[in-house]
């Protein structure tokens, strides 16, 4: 298998990343809605302060996405969250991996994070376990967090401390 590059998001990813997040096996595990429209990707990609889009390419092709988003409140400015999706052609070969370890490079060395958090749905074993590998725990759980499916689901909230 080829390497899997990590890099910024560019404007013209937005068609791919729309195709990524449309896939079931993909926004089943987010709260993203079926059905992404074009212009929200579009829009999406757009800079926008305390938010860094990473992108990881397998030769060439966008197959996964992890958004940061830095607080704002100057009283949680050492705290980000993030969101990550991989394409379901592609899950558990490392992708996924990729993209946190170069997420937490950025809030180690370069942004000045102490805290990052999450939420992930309960039934979603691969991406918790990813998320432990990387140092983060289960901090609480949200009763209903989310419709999915026609069902509310519950979601642990984890983060790690630097």
């Amino acid at each position: 298998m080829s390497e899997i590059v990590i890099r910024h998001v560019e404007a013209a990813d937005a068609e791919a990343l729309r195709l990524l997040n449309a896939h079931p096996g993909v926004y089943h595990d987010t709260l993203q809605l079926p059905h992404p429209a074009m212009d929200m990707w579009k829009e999406r990609v757009m800079q926008k302060p305390g938010r860094r889009h990473l992108v990881a390419c397998l030769d060439g092709q966008v197959i996964g996405h992890l958004v940061l988003d830095v607080m704002e409140n100057p009283r949680r400015s050492h705290v980000a969250t993030f969101g990550i999706g991989v394409s379901a052609e592609v899950q558990g070969r490392g992708a996924g991996s990729a993209l946190m370890r170069e997420m937490i490079n950025l809030c180690d060395n370069w942004l000045r994070i102490e805290r990052i958090e999450l939420t992930v749905f309960v039934d979603n074993a691969s991406a918790i376990t990813l998320y432990r590998k990387y140092g983060f725990v289960v901090e609480g759980t949200g009763k209903k967090f989310a419709l999915r499916n026609g069902e509310f689901v519950d979601a642990h909230f984890m983060a790690r401390i630097k």
